[in-house]
């Protein structure tokens, strides 16, 4: 199986962090994918752990992303949950927590195996980085769900799961 599924893409047009892992939450406790305590925890290692990340240092063309999660233990499964934004919404920076930065696309990572969170958070980025320019941000662009999930099971080189 993929670590991408396509009625767990979503586009956004929620204005603040809160509510969009709000509105996600409702779709992935629905469908079991996490527990009834997923969103506090969520909420709480972002303020704790921000996970925004500046993609401008990459290519000032490039939108910030964020890469929310929590522990394993508040998770029913592993893969990742991709989340355009149609509003930049503020996260802190991952590497100084202190600085925001306008974030236009989340990696929400489930992760039910606490082992392989740093193999999903690398495999974002080496899909990040082995895009050229164009085709990251036509992918940065997209706004429907359905094209979303097509790209990146055409793009995204990161592992397959047994789920």
């Amino acid at each position: 199986m993929s670590i991408f599924c396509e009625d767990t893409v979503f586009v956004s047009s929620q204005t603040s962090q809160n509510d969009v892992f709000r509105e996600v939450y409702g779709v992935l406790l629905k469908k079991k994918l996490v527990t009834v305590d997923f969103l506090d925890h969520l909420i709480e290692r972002e303020e704790n752990y921000p996970t925004g990340l500046d993609l401008t240092l990459i290519d000032q063309a490039f939108p910030n992303i964020a890469i929310p999660h929590t522990e394993s233990e508040y998770v029913n499964t592993t893969r990742i949950i991709p989340i355009k934004l149609n509003h930049p919404i503020s996260f802190n920076n991952m590497i100084q927590p202190k600085t925001e930065l306008k974030v236009s696309f989340l990696f929400m990572i489930l992760n039910k195996d606490g082992e392989t969170q740093s193999n999903l958070l690398a495999t974002i980025m080496d899909f990040i980085n082995a895009l050229d320019q164009s085709n990251l941000l036509h992918f940065f662009q997209l706004n429907d769900p359905k094209e979303i999930y097509t790209f990146l099971t055409k793009n995204f080189k990161g592992e397959r799961l047994n789920d």
